[in-house]
């Protein structure tokens, strides 16, 4: 059946353990959506992290279609040819922009990889990837005028720094930014013209990063009693009333829609891959570093160096091949050999007692229906995602407990969560649904025909 409107709830790395199992008891609004529609894990693009997901949710295409597969990609095979990948990267048509083409209006509120806003029927303010308030980020321009009187106060973006050990300053930054942000949307369902309402919500994925180590009994800095034990359980349910909120001004046939972008689970620690990389021999620098440094490419001694890689909640592994990178040592005839020991290396190294992880590698090849830019030679999800990958150098341990670029208790997990409630949607937890399946079956709920290159399924 036909939905005359559909809202998306968007909230980023909510993690569909805590909101099924739980605290499903203690979050009434969304145990109600789940009662009353389809809901289930729901699993994110490969890497789970923000950018490329909710653009792969937006677009129906992977990240190789899509051409960036995080946050910072290689512009070509240059060593320092990194930019970050905002929205004048994503050339695929998004669901509002498919929604204009048909004459319908959008509004879009804070979905990552926005910024620069691009014109749409209807209204979008840009994500957390805007550098202030004082570029446009909003469109039209003038919307921005109205965010702080709506928001009653200074509408925020995004936390300042949600890696810090202010943790009373960090948690208050995310109840003003989340109470403030769903201010401006119960004013605009009400205002303003919409087929078509998403907002992403990032205060969720702050305070699991913030957090994360009070709240699960499995992280080894657990405090049992701890002041901050039940900050993220009570943050949920601050959460919960606020989409109960705009719940109740949402018309009774629009199609509703809660999704997080990947899940959450803790993180034990980091693995310094350049630091792997010159134990194994094929990561040389010109001098031995002073100290824990970020691995500079200048610092290299090419000569040496078969491949390095990138921190991040997972890594990228980049390989020196002859006539491809500058200074490259690889022979082309050699490439396939050499990732393939440079994975097994990876997928054996285990934790700092030798034990196994788990440790998975992609080739980007392998994992997507297309490889566009410049992907990295093997993605790594080290311990599957319970370890993060740290660049630095110089730290004196493969393994290491504290994060490199700031405190972090969570790393992402590959599957986060979907509730799916409207007309003709059946009741029930539904398996297999993957974040691909959002943009076709919001198409076909509209009445709008879907784009044979859209990758997913429409939920049925």
């Amino acid at each position: 059946m036909r939905a005359k409107k559909v809202f998306i709830f968007g909230m980023d790395c909510m993690a569909p353990q805590l909101v099924f199992d739980e605290w499903r008891s203690e979050l009434p609004n969304l145990s109600r959506l789940m009662e009353e529609g389809a809901w289930g894990e729901m699993k994110s693009t490969i890497p789970p992290i923000t950018v490329p997901a909710w653009t792969a949710m937006m677009t129906s295409k992977d990240p190789g279609t899509l051409g960036f597969y995080g946050f910072r990609n290689r512009k070509g095979y240059g060593y320092d040819e990194l930019y970050f990948a905002n929205a004048s990267y994503v050339k695929e048509k998004t669901l509002w922009q498919i929604l204009s083409r048909n004459r319908m209006s959008s509004v879009a509120l804070g979905v990552p990889q926005t910024y620069p806003p691009k014109p749409l029927n209807g209204t979008l303010v840009a994500s957390f990837l805007t550098p202030s308030k004082d570029v446009q980020y909003t469109w039209p321009d003038e919307v921005k005028h109205e965010l702080d009187r709506l928001a009653e106060g200074d509408y925020i973006i995004d936390v300042k720094d949600f890696r810090t050990e202010d943790k009373d300053g960090l948690l208050e930054q995310i109840y003003v930014m989340t109470r403030r942000r769903f201010k401006v949307v119960r004013e605009w369902v009400k205002s303003k013209p919409w087929d078509f309402f998403i907002f992403v919500e990032m205060g969720v994925d702050r305070i699991h990063h913030g957090f994360w180590r009070y709240h699960d009994k499995g992280h080894r800095l657990y405090e049992k009693g701890h002041k901050f034990e039940f900050a993220i359980r009570d943050y949920y349910k601050v959460l919960d009333g606020e989409i109960g909120s705009v719940l109740a001004l949402i018309p009774k046939d629009t199609q509703t829609w809660v999704v997080s972008d990947h899940g959450a689970r803790t993180m034990h620690g980091a693995i310094c891959v350049n630091e792997f990389f010159m134990r194994e021999g094929l990561l040389a620098l010109k001098a031995p570093p002073a100290g824990q440094q970020k691995l500079k490419t200048s610092d290299i001694d090419w000569s040496r160096t078969q491949c390095w890689g990138e921190g991040g909640y997972y890594s990228r592994i980049f390989m020196n091949v002859r006539g491809r990178e500058p200074q490259g040592i690889i022979e082309p005839a050699e490439y396939e050999a050499a990732r393939d020991r440079i994975k097994a290396k990876l997928e054996a190294l285990g934790d700092e007692n030798g034990r196994p992880i788990g440790t998975r590698v992609f080739k980007p090849e392998e994992v997507y229906q297309k490889v566009n830019g410049v992907p990295p030679d093997l993605i790594v999800y080290f311990g599957d995602l319970a370890w993060r990958s740290a660049g630095s150098v110089g730290t004196g341990a493969i393994h290491v407990f504290e994060n490199d670029t700031g405190p972090d208790d969570a790393n992402h997990a590959q599957y986060g969560m979907f509730i799916l409630k409207g007309p003709g949607v059946a009741p029930g937890r539904r398996e297999g649904v993957e974040i691909y399946d959002v943009a076709p079956t919001v198409l076909s709920s509209l009445g709008v025909e879907v784009p044979g290159d859209m990758i997913g399924k429409v939920v049925e």
